[in-house]
């Protein structure tokens, strides 16, 4: 190293040096060994702040080393005896610089991190969240300015963007695919409401998962938990939102692919209602469950993005149904309590007396919809069937081109006889009847999920193929209900709860009638008015 002052102490150098030799071998050890222990040692980048000495640890075991790097400078300040601020500037020797500041403080056994923030050198684009970016890569309609004119869209990557080939999240599917010769029936409507096309943003494989984690181009980061998964299977567009590179998420759903992004970054999700948004240039995987949905940072544009998208489409999909507001009337589905975790119950019970206690605030209710596990089995066995009627033939021709999980779902799909799967939907026929019902007069409030966003230490075959398998079953058993009804959801971030990594965001669900997707927004508009999120627990 060069450039570094005279007057920085002799073992501190030392101490900055062996942490810096740990940071290029991704020495996890020694790295653990460089931070202060205990729960105020604090690390932030530009993903966030992470609190805490285990938060740090979980995060260094899954980030990997850096790109081979050499320090031209160091700044030294004495803060106080035994206190000091370092400030070092780092040159890659694949070019680009980078930032570290350290807080450093001496203990009995040596000098120790007690803060740090790393500003590294700046990138294009980020490749776990983006497959191809452009300024724009797709413009808005030239003939419109557009009730949205301006935002900026993230498109997933099973979506037709007129030029580009759909790539599904896998590099061999992309490699065959051709351009698209049209942008697929969400995409247009966007752009005629005056969006513009930011990019191409990634998927789980398929769009079968919704850990959002893909073995192939990486875990996009959590925007608002550094250190989480991201959720998916919409992973891309959540993290483009939620780190501010995207206004709006255009997403698909089949099982919670909108609403599980959503929850785990502190976003507002919308599903509309199955078939109301038309999937023409949609790459399907359960064409009976697939519903287009958006993602935003407020809802205040993703009111926007709904009112406008219905006003290009509604004259070419289903009659819109309800067009008032919804009944100020919610009913918390107590199966659905029941199967989260405790911390989210409880601040989830916390919002209901918040609600109550309000002049302004809905009749709540409670109902049961049925065991969970009713929905969720057969759901997965009529899944599996039209996943492999849409993409098993391509499955068995490149048997090596999965990731794990994935290529396990597969298989299982494979299996689904057609017996299996008609007896499936005799048994979601009953299920959609029981809740459309419920929703007549009326709005379903849920937690979106069992809790806060899993840590990517548990990545990809943990929460997909078995080792944590809960967290998958556990999600379902919250998310499928409304897709077996075909029904509009709304994830809304209401909750706040503790979780290994820091404070979570957890999302609150409204479930409307069919085709109420406008007034359903802004019922959870008025939802949130009322339960003044700001002061959630």
């Amino acid at each position: 190293m060069t450039g570094f002052p005279d007057d920085i102490p002799a073992d501190l150098f030392t101490a900055f040096d062996r942490y810096e030799r740990a940071i290029l071998s991704n020495d996890l050890d020694a790295l653990d060994a460089a931070f202060a222990p205990g729960d105020r040692t604090m690390r932030g980048d530009g993903a966030g702040l992470l609190v805490g000495h285990d938060a740090i640890h979980a995060f260094r075991s899954l980030r990997g080393g850096v790109p081979s790097r050499s320090i031209e400078r160091i700044e030294y300040r004495p803060l106080a005896d035994g206190i000091a601020l370092l400030v070092s500037v780092s040159r890659f020797h694949d070019g680009g610089t980078g930032l570290q500041t350290q807080v450093w403080e001496r203990h009995d056994d040596g000098w120790r991190i007690t803060a740090a923030h790393v500003t590294p050198r700046p990138q294009a684009f980020d490749r776990t969240i983006w497959r191809v970016v452009g300024d724009p890569l797709a413009p808005a309609d030239a003939e419109s300015g557009g009730a949205i004119a301006g935002l900026a869209v993230a498109v997933k990557d099973v979506f037709a963007v007129a030029g580009h080939p759909i790539g599904a999240g896998n590099p061999a599917f992309l490699a065959e695919a051709r351009p698209e010769g049209a942008d697929a029936a969400a995409v247009g409507a966007l752009r005629r409401a005056g969006a513009v096309v930011r990019g191409i943003a990634r998927t789980d494989e398929f769009a079968y998962s919704i850990a959002g984690d893909n073995v192939h181009t990486g875990t996009p980061p959590n925007g608002a938990l550094p250190g989480a998964l991201p959720g998916g299977s919409s992973s891309g567009p959540g993290s483009a939102v939620a780190t501010g590179q995207a206004d709006i998420g255009l997403a698909t759903d089949t099982a919670g692919s909108v609403r599980v992004p959503a929850s785990y970054q502190g976003l507002w999700g919308i599903r509309t209602t199955h078939g109301l948004v038309p999937r023409d240039g949609m790459l399907p995987l359960a064409p009976s469950f697939d519903a287009v949905g958006y993602l935003t940072r407020d809802a205040e544009t993703l009111q926007r993005v709904v009112d406008a998208v219905l006003d290009t489409v509604l004259d070419t999909a289903l009659d819109e149904g309800p067009v008032g507001d919804l009944p100020w009337r919610l009913l918390v589905a107590d199966e659905a309590l029941a199967a989260t975790e405790p911390e989210t119950a409880r601040a989830f019970e916390a919002l209901l007396v918040r609600l109550a206690a309000s002049d302004d605030g809905p009749r709540l209710g409670r109902v049961a919809i049925g065991e969970l596990d009713e929905y969720a089995v057969p759901f997965r066995t009529v899944q599996g069937g039209e996943a492999w009627r849409s993409h098993g033939a391509w499955v068995t021709a490149h048997p090596a081109a999965l990731g794990d999980a994935v290529a396990a779902r597969f298989a299982a799909a494979s299996e689904v006889t057609a017996e299996a799967e008609a007896a499936a939907r005799d048994d979601l026929a009953a299920l959609r009847e029981r809740l459309h019902h419920l929703v007549r007069d009326a709005v379903l409030i849920l937690p979106t999920v069992p809790g806060p966003a899993p840590a990517r230490t548990v990545v990809g075959a943990a929460v997909d193929a078995g080792q944590a398998d809960r967290i998958r079953s556990d999600t379902l058993r919250l998310t499928t209900p409304a897709s077996v009804a075909g029904l509009p959801a709304i994830s809304i971030p209401l909750l706040t709860v503790d979780s290994p990594l820091g404070a979570a965001p957890v999302g609150v669900s409204l479930i409307g009638a069919p085709g109420s997707d406008r007034a359903l927004v802004r019922t959870a508009r008025r939802l949130a008015a009322v339960a003044s999120p700001m002061d959630a627990p």
